[in-house]
């Protein structure tokens, strides 16, 4: 059977999906393109499988067939994929490992992204996200993780909540400033750290910077007066793992 119908339920509940709220309140997402419905799947998030007709595919998922019309209504890409999943969230709320990033009101969906992508190609055991911070969820979030969303524990709580949770396990705590604090090359013992990056354009709440053990920056060319924030966090993360 291949539906055709917008005013089909399945599709006007997937459709909603693409609102936060309704994510909220359903528990669950979507996710678009093969590659990134097969990182869900290999982690046990998949509920189902749309398809386009016509098309196949080898997992042992309930698969519903759509026409071209009603893929192009539920996709939020230009170009409609031939594939999305129905997927639940992950209901992590635990503050797992040492090595923890702390992001405080990021809000461009594609530096979310690049963070994520960096931070599991560097290790970090932990992502937590400010209550203000873009929705991981969020479609254009999950397309720029290129799936790395779940292959690193992500959580969202009150950022000052995480700090002191950390600080009661001994983590060092550092901030980031681009005007003053430690070079990041200087650091030596980075088995065990939490990291604070904060708002494209306001960086990090001076609430929280009081907060850290110490603050952190890049040297760079004084031409240069700051960087795009997913960039600064790669650099960052690289250079404590090294």
């Amino acid at each position: 059977m291949v539906i055709t119908s917008l005013d089909n339920n399945k599709i006007k509940d997937l459709i909603k999906l693409s609102m936060k709220k309704y994510r909220d309140l359903t528990n669950t997402f979507i996710v678009e393109t093969p590659h990134l419905v097969e990182e869900a799947y290999k982690s046990g998030i998949v509920k189902e499988i749309y398809l386009i007709e016509g098309e196949t595919v080898d997992y042992d998922i309930p698969v519903t067939y759509v026409s071209n019309e009603v893929m192009k209504k539920i996709t939020t890409m230009d170009n409609p994929s031939t594939m999305i999943a129905l997927c639940e969230k992950k209901n992590s709320n635990e503050i797992i490992g040492n090595k923890i990033l702390l992001l405080d009101n990021i809000q461009d969906p594609g530096n979310l992204g690049t963070i994520i992508r960096s931070s599991v190609a560097f290790n970090v055991d932990t992502i937590v996200l400010s209550l203000e911070t873009v929705d991981l969820y969020n479609p254009k979030v999950l397309r720029s993780t290129q799936g790395m969303f779940c292959h690193v524990n992500i959580i969202t709580m009150n950022v000052i909540d995480a700090i002191n949770e950390i600080k009661k396990r001994g983590i060092k705590v550092y901030g980031t400033n681009v005007n003053s604090g430690n070079d990041v090359r200087d650091i030596d013992n980075t088995s065990s750290y939490a990291l604070v990056m904060g708002n494209e354009g306001n960086g990090v709440k001076q609430e929280i910077l009081d907060m850290c053990d110490s603050n952190l920056y890049i040297k760079m060319n004084k031409k240069a007066e700051s960087l795009n924030v997913g960039v600064a966090c790669s650099i960052l993360l690289y250079e404590l793992e090294r």
